[in-house]
């Protein structure tokens, strides 16, 4: 049986990662473990629609890492992209974009959008569903910086 469980994500400022990952994008904080002797906090987040399963620890999750000690998080440590569907990938970019973050790569097709985690984890946002009609501000803005 192979049963996936959770992408680890290192973070070096806890709050700005939770302020992205639950205020910004909306994920839900399912729990959290402190450990003084090893010096770190894990946060495990789930989509709000997996949230129920995530109680029941079946459903994918995102585990955010915080040691308590300052590292410097780069590329090296890092991968790809995480990847959520979204209702509206319009108001979800408009969200992110309200709450300072970059789009990196705007939803022109109405389908697709990347964005960066304040420790610069890739994250892909894709619409449920057919694609929305092309709308602006989104088709005419250009990428920037890398996703």
């Amino acid at each position: 049986m192979l049963q996936y469980l959770h992408t680890m994500v290192r973070v070096g400022d806890l709050d700005a990662a939770l302020n992205f990952y639950c205020d910004l994008l909306g994920l839900k904080e399912v729990r959290r473990i402190d450990n003084e002797g090893g010096r770190f906090t894990l946060v495990f987040l789930a989509a709000p629609g997996d949230v129920d399963l995530a109680a029941e620890r079946s459903a994918p999750m995102v585990e955010l890492t915080y040691n308590w000690d300052s590292e410097d998080y780069t590329g090296g440590r890092n991968f790809g992209h995480l990847a959520y569907r979204v209702d509206d990938i319009y108001a979800a970019c408009a969200k992110l974009r309200d709450g300072g973050v970059t789009i990196n790569r705007p939803p022109r097709d109405g389908r697709m959008a990347f964005v960066r985690s304040p420790d610069g984890i890739s994250i892909e946002l894709l619409q449920n569903g057919a694609a929305l009609a092309p709308q602006e501000p989104w088709v005419s803005m250009q990428n920037t910086g890398a996703w």
